[in-house]
């Protein structure tokens, strides 16, 4: 992938932000649970960051998915996941179908005010029986006249206690499986809809994590985005957004990672040397980073197809099956050489540690993806090489 001096420039402003609005305040948000969203955003739509690939009428820069590489990488060198997480939610998972499908009043409604920084939007989809397995989701909303009627819960829901709206799955018509769900736009200040509960994690504790409830709430019929009983196709496109945008985080996070451990086993002595000496560390180090840049090639080429309009799930499933393998297998590594010390929560690799294991479960677990290879290679039993 080639940057201009464009992408130069969005990156330096994406860095600064990270230097001086993130990294300064990520131990306290990681103390209380959460970070202060609605002004963490509208300081980043103020720069422009909040809609780097939207259209212009809109409040967005109308640029490519490219620029949403070089905002990841930044992003993904703060010192904890779980902000980067949030921000991204609003700007790549939750946000693509409105911006693509939307009615012109519900992105004038929505999608501005939160290109803004006004708004902070989540993504709806996960219920209590049912994550991976999108086609068994429960909540319905039920047709009366000009208004959809919507009940159920949703569970893991990221930004979930901030949320102005949530792009919600729901079930609009008694057809099984995958058919008959839509994707609605439902305001969380709408009477019924309330937060049952913020969930305690193992990681990304700075990144706020809800259930939601809907008690009959009622939304107009022309909250849906796209045509009613798309929602799960439309969805499916979501997804695969923010699988490479998860990759994309993860291979930038890995790096700082490692670059970490190569200064602190070099400057770190044991039986009269530098840890870094030791030819099983260095080489292991450089393995790290030859699979890291595998990953961060691969995504490079899984973006350039996407923005050429082509589909991207095969590549997709693979960059976050390997991303979330690799995160674990690089956090698990480093935190090894610093010995004892990596133990203690006032170390990053700590932090790095348990953030690394939400990517093989959190949009789709490694065997979901697994299973999309599987179809899309012709693979699965009984199925024809393709």
């Amino acid at each position: 992938m080639e940057f201009t001096r464009e992408h130069e420039m969005v990156r330096q402003t994406v860095r600064r932000f990270v230097e001086q609005e993130i990294n300064p305040h990520v131990d306290e948000w990681e103390e209380a649970g959460t970070f202060p969203a609605h002004d963490l955003f509208k300081k980043m739509g103020e720069l422009g960051l909040l809609g780097l690939t939207y259209p212009e009428e809109y409040g967005g820069l109308g640029l490519d998915f490219s620029y949403t590489v070089v905002l990841c990488e930044e992003l993904g060198k703060a010192n904890c996941s779980g902000v980067p997480m949030g921000i991204t939610v609003h700007t790549d998972m939750c946000t693509p179908a409105l911006a693509h499908f939307g009615s012109d009043e519900l992105k004038q409604r929505f999608l501005e005010p939160s290109i803004r920084g006004e708004y902070v939007g989540c993504i709806g989809v996960t219920e209590p029986d049912a994550g991976s397995d999108v086609a068994s989701i429960r909540t319905r909303a039920i047709s009366d006249d000009a208004e959809w009627v919507i009940t159920g819960r949703k569970l893991y829901i990221t930004n979930g206690t901030q949320a102005d709206w949530a792009c919600l799955l729901a079930r609009t018509s008694d057809e099984p499986g995958y058919h008959g769900m839509s994707l609605l736009l439902v305001p969380t200040e709408t009477p019924g809809f309330s937060v049952s509960r913020k969930l305690r994690k193992l990681g990304n504790l700075s990144s706020d994590t809800a259930e939601l409830v809907l008690d009959g709430v009622r939304v107009p019929k022309t909250n849906t985005i796209g045509p009613e009983g798309m929602g799960f196709i439309l969805q499916m496109g979501q997804f695969q957004r923010e699988r490479l945008v998860g990759a994309i985080l993860a291979y930038s996070s890995m790096e700082k990672i490692v670059r970490e451990t190569i200064a602190y086993t070099r400057q770190r002595s044991t039986f009269g040397q530098p840890l870094l000496t030791n030819q099983v560390i260095h080489f292991r180090m450089a393995e790290l980073l030859t699979e890291i840049e595998m990953l961060k090639q691969f995504c490079y080429a899984c973006a350039r197809k996407m923005i050429s309009g082509e589909d991207i799930t095969r590549e997709a499933s693979m960059a976050k099956l390997k991303a979330g393998r690799l995160s674990r297998e690089v956090a698990d590594s480093c935190l090894q050489y610093y010995g004892g010390m990596g133990y203690m929560e006032e170390t990053p690799i700590a932090r790095a540690y348990r953030d690394s294991r939400l990517l093989s479960i959190g949009g789709g677990a490694d065997e979901v993806m697994l299973g999309i290879i599987c179809k899309l290679e012709g693979i699965l039993p009984g199925k024809n090489k393709r």
